[in-house]
């Protein structure tokens, strides 16, 4: 099964703001979410983009 333009994972500072449908990361700080979400990335085999200050996801394009 190959997995095409699927939101992966979602790293927050704030939960109250994601809704569940991908894995969720609550982090601390921006600087956490900023290392969690590097390692997602590889791991993952995705790409982050921040959709604003306190929630970043993990895309596979």
């Amino acid at each position: 099964m190959e997995l095409n333009k699927a939101i992966l994972a979602t790293i927050t500072t704030n939960s109250t703001k994601v809704m569940p449908g991908s894995p969720i990361f609550v982090c601390e700080t921006k600087d956490e979410m900023d290392k969690v979400a590097a390692n997602l990335e590889a791991i993952l085999d995705g790409i982050s983009h921040a959709l604003s200050d306190e929630i970043y996801i993990i895309v596979r394009h």
